[in-house]
């Protein structure tokens, strides 16, 4: 996260849960399978979220439970209710949170599943492997293409995903392919970063 490059989820979730646990809240981290293409889950700690605790009654019983995610892309604006089962209404799209036979959770965006999710504590050392493989492997989504996302002020989201731009708005989506000349360009006005050098494209990857 060093010169404003941010990071994926496991040092952006995680990151966020250092804070929220210094203002005084309950955050457990959680172990999650993201939902490749292919219709199947990915590897082992794929995907770090957090399960954040907010409020007690006087008899120290915990309020509200939510599915806090800042590192999915793709995902819900505001916390999510991690106990209630029915659809939750976000700006991001119509959210669900359904348990699976096995006893994980299943969260789905309009009707897809995004992750499977875990109910079992974990520390930050327990992401390590997810962490090397995503780093390293051929397969990783994040060896295939650079990937930059952030959300706008009115609710969309920009992304360049290899030599393609994407904006998101409530007037729809526009994909746009970047030449050579515009990446470093295109990655100034809509990030604020300076590149040394222009990312090397080796795939069409999507990112967690």
């Amino acid at each position: 996260m060093h010169r404003r490059r941010g990071g994926y989820c496991y040092e952006i979730n995680g990151a966020f849960a250092e804070l929220l646990t210094a203002l005084g809240y309950e955050v457990t981290l959680l172990a999650a399978r993201v939902m490749g293409p292919d219709g199947k889950f990915g590897i082992p700690f794929d995907h770090l979220a957090l399960l954040v605790r907010t409020g007690t009654r006087p008899d120290g019983v915990q309020r509200q439970e939510w599915l806090v995610d800042v590192g999915f892309g793709r995902n819900s604006h505001h916390p999510l209710s991690f106990t209630e089962r029915g659809d939750q209404l976000d700006p991001g799209g119509v959210f669900r949170i359904a348990e699976t036979e096995e006893g994980d959770l299943d969260v789905s965006k309009d009707g897809a599943v995004q992750y499977r999710l875990e109910r079992r504590p974990r520390a930050l050392a327990d992401f390590e492997v997810g962490n090397w493989w995503h780093r390293t492997s051929p397969l990783s989504p994040f060896g295939q293409s650079v990937l930059c996302s952030r959300l706008t002020e009115d609710g969309g989201r920009i992304t360049i995903s290899g030599r393609t731009l994407v904006t998101t708005d409530v007037g729809g989506r526009v994909e746009r392919t970047l030449a050579e000349g515009e990446v470093a360009a295109a990655y100034q006005e809509h990030f604020g970063l300076e590149l040394e050098r222009i990312p090397e494209v080796r795939g069409a990857g999507q990112g967690s």
